[in-house]
């Protein structure tokens, strides 16, 4: 089976770009109208530049789509309170019919710390965080009653359906965290030549703890602009077991990206 192509919405950019329901929208359904298989929206309370808030954008472009998966790339989830995360989750699958993808990551060092000071949670605790959250995430998100870190129970309704979990990072912690709870690990640019052998160690993890080993979604910020090269890629990454690659914006026009990946998408 090829591999299949998601983009990033235009959330992101300088400080002299603008925002709007409009781009969201329209890109949204450019990418859906393109036969790309997923959309993403980048996760930080303070950037290095201006950024939507993920979970706004993503239910803006579910809403103007019908097929086109919507995805966290990646939703900080230690940001949050993990029941009101849940809530913005369900719901998202709730509105989406069940097209939702949850990427969840720790945090980009390149963005500072900032906006988990601003958020009252210490950048260091993320990692701790995210484990506690993961933990519990899926029966707060399918309806169960979930037990809380100071022992409170709750339980969430409506309940929805569970989405896949992505675990984002290219550490070693990434990948025990990926074996552990998610369906999917989503590096950021591997080395192919790396890739069986992080597969391999993934496999081992999975089996620890009696889990099915998850799948790869592959975040591509660096494919040749050549296409037939970008082709070429393509295929080492399936070869390589990938499933899912998300091309990374490249600061140009969205369209001119989207274009791209389309193209990608009927050379396959």
């Amino acid at each position: 089976m090829a591999v299949q192509i998601g983009v990033f919405l235009p959330t992101s950019g300088p400080r002299e770009a603008g925002f709007g329901a409009g781009e969201i929208r329209d890109s949204a359904r450019t990418a859906e109208a393109a036969g790309l298989e997923s959309l993403w929206a980048t996760d930080h309370l303070i950037a290095s530049q201006p950024m939507l808030d993920s979970t706004v954008a993503l239910t803006t472009a579910a809403a103007v789509t019908d097929r086109i998966r919507i995805g966290f790339g990646a939703m900080l989830l230690a940001l949050r309170p993990i029941a009101w995360a849940a809530k913005e989750i369900g719901t998202l699958q709730q509105l989406s019919d069940g097209r939702t993808l949850l990427g969840v990551g720790t945090g980009n060092p390149a963005h500072g710390d900032i906006g988990w000071r601003a958020a009252g949670i210490p950048f260091g605790e993320s990692g701790i965080r995210t484990d506690r959250a993961l933990s519990v995430l899926p029966k707060l998100i399918t309806g169960e009653p979930a037990t809380l870190d100071d022992g409170l129970e709750v339980t969430l309704s409506p309940a929805a359906p569970m989405p896949p979990i992505l675990v984002a990072g290219n550490s070693a912690r990434a990948r025990r965290r990926a074996a552990a709870f998610g369906d999917s690990w989503m590096p950021i640019n591997p080395a192919l030549d790396e890739l069986p052998a992080l597969l391999a160690e993934l496999r081992d993890l999975a089996a620890r703890h009696r889990r099915p080993t998850p799948t790869v979604t592959v975040v591509a910020p660096a494919l040749p602009a050549d296409p037939n090269q970008a082709a070429a890629a393509l295929v080492a990454y399936e070869t390589a077991g990938v499933e899912r690659v998300i091309l990374a914006p490249t600061g140009q026009d969205w369209r001119r990206d989207y274009a791209f990946a389309a193209d990608l998408r009927a050379a396959q």
